[in-house]
């Protein structure tokens, strides 16, 4: 039996080219997305640490940096490291303000007393 050997080296790469997408201020889940139509993949700047939406996870978490930056030309499917904060923690560049109320004019359901049904009463009474 002949043993056949190979480069242990790669001398190029045969995925094609893509563009990083911005990211920043996005809720985690929408920025996933959109990394990913754009065919590239989130990951924890820690190499070390749990990926990165084991950290995004429960809980409502918004981007609120990135590595390398927005336009940048990687190879299809390489990380975009991201920074992430949860839901009132995030920075001042961030969209994690929460919405105030509602207008008077708002279209909104609203609780009607009349149509309340005591369904404590266990004896039909």
């Amino acid at each position: 039996m002949e043993l056949r050997t190979y480069p242990s080296v790669m001398t190029g790469r045969i995925a094609d080219i893509v563009t990083v997408p911005d990211v920043v201020g996005l809720p985690f889940p929408v920025g996933r997305d959109l990394a990913v139509e754009a065919g590239v993949s989130l990951a924890n700047p820690d190499p070390d640490g749990p990926p990165i939406g084991a950290l995004a996870w429960p809980g409502l978490f918004y981007i609120t940096s990135q590595h390398p930056e927005p336009g940048t030309e990687v190879h299809r499917w390489d990380s975009v490291a991201v920074e992430i904060s949860a839901h009132g923690t995030a920075g001042s560049g961030t969209l994690a303000s929460a919405p105030g109320p509602l207008p008077p004019d708002a279209a909104a359901a609203r609780a009607e007393n009349e149509s309340f049904v005591d369904l404590s009463d266990v004896d039909g009474q």
